[in-house]
């Protein structure tokens, strides 16, 4: 596996390359360039490509907890994706690191090699406040899609809710996965061509018995897979894209520990992580590439 880091651009992912077969994972930013967006600005101003961290939420809000922070405006899809990162090499790891804006914390990730086709990230954030705070955090990778990919969810899933239907779904319908509802001319687990010019988004509506999910290439046998603890990410959601956005096909598979997307709505329901003054929270996620 070869991993392509940015620290100026939120410390993103711009290439994960599985090296026995040349396969590139992550949608690259063409049309767009990959520069500095000044912070603030809505996602889809900027390149649209590769594996940002959202962070303390995902759609903009004002921050909802009573206290000194309250109303504090947190940016579309979060602000960790439009600030430079610290960043430190070791012999086997990328550390980089980045101090809060809306909110007071400090968000850490280390990205280590388990073995020569497992990545392991490893997350921390440190509240430097002395009040509770109320945050969520999102994986998001965008991932290339064709005709091929499959997406797998975790296992005992059977249905799902879905929170943005584009043009053919229901937006608050569950569907049953991966068969949907007859409503596209393929099961809801594929990607259609971008001229579908569509778009869609769900959640597996509840807690996570199991944390691994991944994408196939039908065609080729390549894998990627996404394993995690459920009782530090006990939440699941995955957007595709067929041309509404990106010029390209691409999904993005989110395990979370906030539900949804929404900080207000995942504070007004108690889906989300808290972090009390001065303490740390840390999760893990592992990526592992292979091929059937």
């Amino acid at each position: 596996m070869r991993l392509v880091v940015v620290p100026e651009l939120g410390a993103k992912i711009v290439s994960i390359l599985y090296k026995p077969t040349g396969k590139e994972w992550l949608a690259n930013s063409y049309p767009r360039q990959l520069q500095k967006v000044e912070y603030g600005s809505a996602f889809d101003q900027a390149d649209l490509s590769g594996w940002d961290e959202c962070f303390p939420s995902i759609l903009a809000c004002r921050y909802p907890v009573s206290g000194s922070f309250y109303g504090n405006n947190v940016p579309d899809h979060g602000e960790l994706w439009s600030l430079p990162w610290n960043a430190h090499i070791t012999t086997n790891s990328i550390d980089c690191s980045v101090e809060g804006r809306a909110l007071p914390y400090t968000f850490s990730r280390r990205m280590s090699f388990l073995d020569e086709r497992t990545l392991r990230f490893h997350y921390s954030v440190e509240n430097t406040s002395t009040e509770e705070l109320a945050v969520l955090w999102c994986a998001h990778p965008l991932f290339q899609a064709t005709e091929h990919t499959e997406m797998i969810f975790p296992e005992g899933v059977s249905e799902v809710l879905c929170v943005d239907g584009g043009s053919r779904l229901h937006t608050g319908q569950v569907y049953p996965w991966p068969e949907g509802d007859g409503s596209l001319r393929y099961p809801i687990n594929r990607i259609g061509p971008a001229s579908a010019m569509d778009s869609r988004k769900f959640y597996v509506d509840g807690n996570l018995e199991h944390g691994r999910a991944g994408i196939m290439e039908r065609d080729t046998g390549e894998c990627l897979e996404l394993l995690w603890l459920p009782e530090q990410l006990p939440y699941f959601g995955a957007w595709i894209n067929e041309g509404a956005v990106m010029e390209e096909p691409v999904c993005a598979l989110e395990p979370c520990n906030g539900f949804f997307d929404d900080l207000t709505t995942a504070y007004e329901n108690n889906q989300l992580l808290r972090i009390g003054p001065g303490r740390t929270a840390e999760w893990q996620l592992d990526v592992r590439l292979s091929r059937i």
